[in-house]
């Protein structure tokens, strides 16, 4: 795979001159050896306000200045580069995954949001790392990146107001929720605990909002259960869910739309199982318990 590069000060030069010449954008990306969607990006950006015209030094000082704004999620280190793409073009591990691997070899430690920032940068530039992790896009229920085209919740309370402690992992009972659609009618409910990584299953024969909530806390009823963080579904806020929250004290908190790395434990786990118990077409498999149990040693 070939990673994008930026384009060079030369390079610019070069666009502002052949534009100036009435040259068009697929005309320019020939002559410099690059996707047309390239220049048309840079053009797009770049044109100063005052004069409509493409200028190269305003076009880098501009770069320049979203590269420092973007400092925080930049990994700098050549070595980690190489391993988070090689664990991903070659592997398809989860950024928790590649986390895990860098921590073990002694590398500087980064965390997966720091890798889906880097995936989201990349697949924004013309890469396609974003292509290999396991929630593909187009199958299933995936908002990798994307705005989620489901209705806001009214009245959500969204992962902003959730206690300080979640983050830390450092008490049992924080647990994030999901749900995997195959085609048809079934589909499947999990739970991950943060700080044990314990994982829940539960096969749900119609999808709608009252069963899924209902398989749901059934899988936790034997567990403590103190905070429960989901995507925005509507099972994860039906009155099933909301009455049961209230009764235990429970705190219900939903992530961001288009933002399931916020959600990652249980994505990450998802994307294992649906490798193992959807069919090539799509359908769930049977025995699902039992393939639960060979794989994670979770019931």
């Amino acid at each position: 795979m070939t990673r994008f590069r930026q384009l060079t000060i030369e390079e610019r030069y070069q666009i502002q001159i052949y534009s100036a010449q009435g040259f068009s954008q697929r005309a320019i990306a020939r002559t410099l050896n690059r996707a047309a969607s390239t220049i048309s990006r840079e053009l797009a950006r770049n044109v100063d306000f005052i004069s409509g015209e493409y200028r190269s030094e305003l076009a880098q000082v501009h770069t320049d200045k979203r590269r420092r704004g973007a400092d925080k999620f930049r990994i700098t280190d050549e070595r980690i580069i190489k391993i988070v793409e090689w664990s991903l073009t070659q592997h398809q591990w989860s950024p928790e995954q590649i986390v895990g691997y860098l921590g073990k070899h002694g590398y500087k430690r980064v965390s997966h949001e720091w890798i889906y920032q880097y995936v989201l940068k990349d697949k924004a530039q013309g890469g396609e790392l974003y292509k290999h992790l396991r929630h593909k896009i187009g199958k299933y229920r995936r908002r990798y990146g994307k705005q989620d085209k489901r209705g806001r919740i009214v009245g959500r309370t969204g992962i902003d107001k959730r206690p300080a402690i979640v983050e830390k992992r450092a008490r049992f009972g924080d647990w994030e929720s999901d749900t995997i659609q195959g085609k048809g009618l079934a589909s499947l409910v999990t739970v991950v605990e943060r700080k044990t990584g314990l994982t829940r299953i539960r096969k749900v024969a119609r999808a709608t909002a009252e069963l899924t909530a209902k398989a749901m806390i059934e899988a936790l009823s034997c567990f403590v259960v103190k905070t429960n963080t989901s995507d925005n579904g509507k099972e994860f806020c039906s009155r099933v869910m909301l009455t049961w929250a209230h009764q235990h004290q429970i705190s219900l908190r939903l992530i961001e739309p288009g933002k399931p790395n916020q959600n990652a434990y249980v994505e990450s786990f998802n994307g294992r199982l649906r490798d193992e118990c959807l069919n090539e077409h799509g359908y769930i498999m049977p025995g699902l318990g039992d393939a639960g149990d060979r794989m994670f040693g979770t019931k």
